[in-house]
């Protein structure tokens, strides 16, 4: 039999960047707050020894283990889903911090256009740019409406940057810090672009380039440029990462605990309100009641979507209707590049996971569109991670990928090869949405997330230009051979593509298209809030981090209204 606790003001499902946040502003406005995270506590001191390529970036140390809980997948209706029974396509985090711990620090605002996508598509190019088939919608808030809160994320990371591209929305400060050192690497990047006539700009970079202290009084570190970012958390504190930032602002309130190892399984409810969640301690088996006056999921897109669904809360999408919301509008990103292979030696394996240098010239609506079979497009980008030497192998079409000449040829090309390349927009697609597994539970007993997604012909045409496009810059750039990636065909679950996984929990100002207002507040449940990239009525040509941040910080102020006057925000 269950446990049930003592009864506390606000309960987080998850404790990384939107668990944090949430936890940081609803403790310091007084509230009780505890976070529940199914992971283990982490902190800068657990990462002393984190430079093993293989524990951490071929072996997963700091993500979900997926014997526990996973997800499964098909193309199509008619098509059998099955597990992903290895990290894949994308990398589920879990632990304190959560994706927030092990990422590269690329932090983008997404574009006005991005917010307002349906109106301003059909504004420039009809109606009938897109079929019917593609599901787009604007999701109820403007830039304008969400310039305030980017400024507080950025201001909590320390993000360091320029304000130097013409194409996104205007900002209402400069970034916190300076941007990241401009390598020789990235020159070429920039020299490259701009006899291209585009418009280079240092991508912004939540690595910081000086020490900084946030407005909560958190201290962060410069980077190092040690090359160990993406799949790693950071030994120097000098990564922007929830445990170093708004988890101790949080903490040293004394409004805010956490407990570790309680994976939730479902979101309990009495009428139109819920009471709370019930979890299990990942340890010993026990479950455990945690009432709340208002529970917020806060855990990764995919398992937030999952909680509603077992949970019976919300409508299922059903693509044979088009009725229901919950599961809809599921987008992922797209990878069109180009490899160049040089001359000369470059020090590739240093670096940082956000040290690049990005163009947005073929991103969003920045270009006309009126003859093109797509919307949208993709920041095209070099970043100088920092190559490491298992993952980095690469070679052209005419090596063997076994044997002498490939060692050869990879010891060769490891300091003379860059990649140039984009992170395409996603659109959504009646047929692409999620849904709860029928055949396959998790070890708890509670049924798999089932992810049903392909590419559209709205994706390969986008892949295919953009492809060109880095080819183009790669030329530019004086490589002696550039490779541009082959069409796209269908999406497979293998190899790691993105983790930008969005869309499932839409929001938006109408309860027939979305599943949440534009405080992330849940259209059926006045005390329920669901923040996460699942929010995304798209995805757009960037990261998401900083539009989810964004996200997060609006829905603390939509708990802390909602705590004052109760009833719908909108």
């Amino acid at each position: 039999m269950a446990k049930t606790l003592d009864k506390v003001d606000v309960v987080t499902v998850g404790v990384g960047w939107t668990g944090g946040i949430i936890a940081a502003e609803c403790a310091k406005a007084g509230m009780k707050v505890r976070g529940l995270e199914r992971g283990k506590e982490r902190s800068t001191a657990d990462f002393a020894m984190i430079h093993d390529e293989y524990r951490y970036a071929q072996r997963y140390e700091l993500m979900q283990d997926l014997s526990k809980e996973t997800v499964t997948f098909r193309n199509h209706r008619k098509m059998r889903a099955l597990p992903m029974r290895q990290m894949g396509s994308f990398l589920l985090g879990e632990g304190l911090g959560g994706s927030g711990t092990h990422w590269n620090g690329m932090t983008y605002r997404f574009l006005p256009y991005d917010f307002e996508i349906k109106s301003e598509t059909e504004k420039k190019y009809g109606k009938n740019k897109l079929s019917s088939d593609y599901l787009l919608q604007d999701w109820g808030v403007t830039y304008d409406e969400m310039e305030p809160y980017f400024d507080t994320f950025e201001k909590t990371l320390g993000l360091s940057g320029e304000d130097t591209n013409p194409f996104w929305g205007k900002r209402s400060s400069d970034f916190p810090t300076p941007p990241l050192k401009k390598t020789p690497i990235l020159k070429k990047f920039e020299t490259a672009t701009k006899d291209l006539g585009f418009h280079p700009y240092m991508v912004p970079s939540a690595n910081l380039s000086e020490a900084y202290e946030n407005p909560d009084g958190s201290k962060l570190n410069a980077c190092q440029y040690c090359g160990f970012c993406e799949r790693f958390g950071c030994e120097y504190g000098a990564k922007a990462s929830p445990e170093v930032t708004v988890v101790p602002a949080a903490m040293k309130t004394g409004n805010y605990d956490v407990t570790f190892n309680a994976n939730v399984v479902e979101v309990l409810k009495q009428g139109d309100k819920t009471t709370g969640v019930r979890y299990i301690d990942t340890i010993t088996g026990e479950e455990f009641i945690q009432p709340a006056d208002v529970v917020v999921l806060t855990s990764y897109m995919l398992n937030n979507a999952k909680l509603l669904m077992v949970s019976d809360i919300g409508e299922q999408y059903d693509p044979d209707t088009g009725k229901g919301t919950l599961g809809k509008n599921y987008c992922y990103q797209l990878g069109p590049g180009s490899i160049g292979f040089f001359d000369e030696q470059m020090n590739t394996f240093m670096g940082a996971g956000a040290l690049g240098m990005t163009i947005d010239d073929f991103n969003g609506d920045s270009f006309d569109h009126a003859n093109l079979d797509f919307i949208h497009g993709s920041s095209i980008s070099i970043v100088q991670g920092g190559n490491r030497p298992i993952g980095s192998n690469p070679i052209s079409e005419d090596i063997p990928l076994w044997g002498a000449e490939f060692k050869k040829a990879s010891i060769e090309n490891y300091t003379r090869t860059l990649s140039v390349f984009g992170q395409g927009a996603s659109m959504p697609h009646k047929e692409n949405f999620l849904s709860l597994d029928s055949t396959y539970k998790d070890k708890y007993g509670v049924p798999l997330m089932q992810l049903t997604y392909n590419f559209t012909e709205q994706d390969r045409n986008l892949h295919k230009f953009i492809t060109q496009k880095t080819v183009d810059i790669m030329e530019n750039m004086g490589a002696k051979k550039t490779l541009g990636g082959g069409p796209l065909g269908d999406y497979d679950i293998v190899p790691y593509q993105s983790t930008h996984n969005t869309g499932g929990t839409t929001m938006g100002n109408d309860p027939n298209t979305s599943v949440v207002n534009t405080y992330m507040q849940h259209w059926d449940m006045e005390n329920l809030f669901v923040v996460s990239a699942g929010n995304f009525a798209h995805n757009s040509g960037y990261n998401p981090t900083a539009t989810v941040g964004a996200l997060a910080y609006r829905t603390a102020e939509g708990i802390q209204k909602y705590r004052k006057q109760g009833g719908s925000l909108v």
